[in-house]
C-alpha cells in the first residue's frame, strides 16, 4: 500500500491519543494484575458468533462486483490488496472450524477476484505479497486446492527477488526502496519459507529462512524481547523503534516456525520470549489489553498479533507456565472484545475493543476482531477457555 510509513507515524499518533485517555495507574501496570472485568453471567458463544461476523463481514464488504472486498462499510470502493489477504485469510479459520463448504467457494472466489482486480498477483510492496503468499499457503493445506499452491509460489518467486545486502541483509519493504527493511517484509517471509520447506523439503527454502532469521534477530530484536519496525526508513541508518502489535506477531510466528522445522529450542526461547514481552509491555497491552492502533492499516495489526500468539499457546512443547500466561490474556482480550467492542445488531466492530465502535468502519478493523473471536472458538474448542 501507498504512504505505509506515514500511516504508521499516524497510528502512533492515534495510538498516543488513547493511551493518554487511561488513568494512569491502568497505562503503568501490565497484565494480569487488573484481571478479567467482563461479567460471569456472560456466555461467550465464539463459535456461533464467528459465524455471524463472518456473514456479517461478507455482506457489508463485499464489491458490487463481488470481486473483491472494500475499504469500509461507508461506500468506499477502494481496493487494498493486504487486507484482501486477510479475508481469504479468516474465511480459511471459517473453513477449518466448520467444514463449510461456503468458504471454500468465497475463498476461491477472492483469489480469483484479487487477481483480476489487481491484475496478477504481484505488488510493490514485500510484504504486502507476503500476507497474500501465506493465506494462499494456508488455503492450500485446508482444501488441497493446486491453485493455491501455484499462487503462492508464484508470489515466492517475486518475493525472494527482494532480498539484498543493503543494511546488511533482509527483505526490503518495496521495490522502490530497496535500502529500508523492516519486520513486516521479513518475519511473514520466514514464516512462509518455513511452512513451505516442511511442505516440500527444499532446502534452499530453510536455508533462506535461516538466514532471514540471523539477520532480523541481529538487527531488529530488543534485549526485553520487543521487536522494533525497521532500520534506515529515512535513509539514515536508524532503527524505527515504533511498537507496533503486529511485528510482535510475525516475530512470534517466524521463530515458533522455525521450532517447528528444526527442533532448535533457541528458536521456541525467543517466540516465548518476545510472547512474555508484549503481553507484560504496558505500551502494547496497558491493563492486559492490546492497544488501539487506530483504523486503517493499524486496524489490522492485533488481529495478525492474536493469530500468532495463538498458535504459540496451542503448541505442546510450550512449558505450562507460559502457556497459561498466553491463554489469559487471550482470553481477557477476547472477553473483552465480545462484550464491549462489538456493535450488535451491526457486528461491527470497534478499533479499541473495550468501547463500542462509532462512525465508519474499516475492513481492516473488522478483520482484527474476526481474528479475534476465530481464535477465541478454537481455543474454547481444545479446552484451553
Amino acid at each position: 500500500m501507498k504512504n505505509k510509513v506515514f500511516r504508521k507515524l499516524a497510528a502512533i499518533a492515534l495510538t498516543g491519543g488513547v493511551v493518554a485517555s487511561f488513568s494512569s495507574c491502568l497505562k503503568d501496570k501490565p497484565f494480569p494484575l487488573y484481571g478479567n472485568k467482563a461479567s460471569a453471567k456472560v456466555e461467550y458463544k465464539y463459535a456461533e458468533t464467528a459465524d455471524s461476523l463472518q456473514e456479517k463481514t461478507y455482506t457489508t464488504f463485499l464489491s458490487a462486483n463481488g470481486s473483491y472486498f472494500v475499504a469500509n462499510n461507508a461506500g468506499s470502493t477502494t481496493f487494498n490488496y493486504w487486507p484482501n489477504a486477510h479475508t481469504l485469510d479468516i474465511f480459511t479459520d471459517a473453513y477449518l472450524r466448520s467444514k463449510n463448504d461456503i468458504y471454500k467457494q468465497r475463498m476461491s472466489s477472492l483469489l480469483t477476484g484479487i487477481k483480476t482486480t489487481n491484475g496478477g498477483l504481484s505488488n510493490n510492496f514485500y510484504d504486502d505479497m507476503e500476507w497474500l503468499s501465506l493465506a494462499t499457503l494456508r488455503a492450500y493445506s485446508a482444501t488441497n486446492d493446486a491453485a493455491y499452491l501455484t499462487a503462492a509460489h508464484t508470489l515466492w518467486a517475486d518475493i525472494q527477488t527482494g532480498e539484498n545486502s543493503n543494511q546488511g541483509g533482509g527483505i526490503a519493504w518495496q521495490k522502490k526502496q530497496l535500502d529500508y527493511k523492516n519486520t513486516p517484509a521479513n518475519a511473514p517471509a520466514i514464516i512462509f519459507a518455513a511452512r513451505l520447506y516442511a511442505l516440500e523439503k527444499n532446502e534452499a527454502d530453510l536455508a533462506t529462512a535461516k538466514r532471514l532469521y540471523t539477520w532480523l534477530k541481529k538487527t531488529l530484536l530488543d534485549p526485553s524481547g520487543i521487536i522494533w519496525d525497521g532500520i534506515n526508513a529515512n535513509g539514515d541508518g536508524q532503527i524505527s523503534k515504533w511498537k507496533f502489535t503486529y511485528n510482535q506477531g510475525v516475530f512470534i510466528g517466524a521463530a515458533l516456525e522455525l521450532y517447528h522445522v528444526t527442533k532448535d529450542a533457541a528458536y521456541l526461547t525467543d517466540a516465548v520470549n518476545t510472547a512474555n514481552a508484549t503481553i507484560n509491555d504496558t505500551d502494547i497491552s496497558p491493563g492486559g489489553i492490546l492497544k488501539s492502533e487506530g483504523q486503517g492499516d493499524g486496524g489490522l495489526f492485533k488481529g495478525i498479533l492474536i493469530r500468532y500468539l495463538t498458535l504459540l499457546a496451542l503448541d505442546p512443547d510450550v512449558a505450562e507456565t507460559d502457556k497459561s500466561k498466553f491463554i489469559s490474556f487471550l482470553k481477557f482480550n477476547a472477553e473483552t472484545l465480545y462484550t464491549a467492542g462489538i456493535e450488535r445488531p451491526s457486528l461491527m466492530i470497534s478499533p479499541d475493543w473495550k468501547k463500542q465502535p462509532s462512525g465508519t468502519t474499516d475492513l481492516t478493523t473488522q478483520l482484527s476482531g474476526v481474528m479475534m473471536v476465530e481464535a477465541a472458538a478454537t481455543l474454547k474448542a481444545a479446552g484451553k477457555f
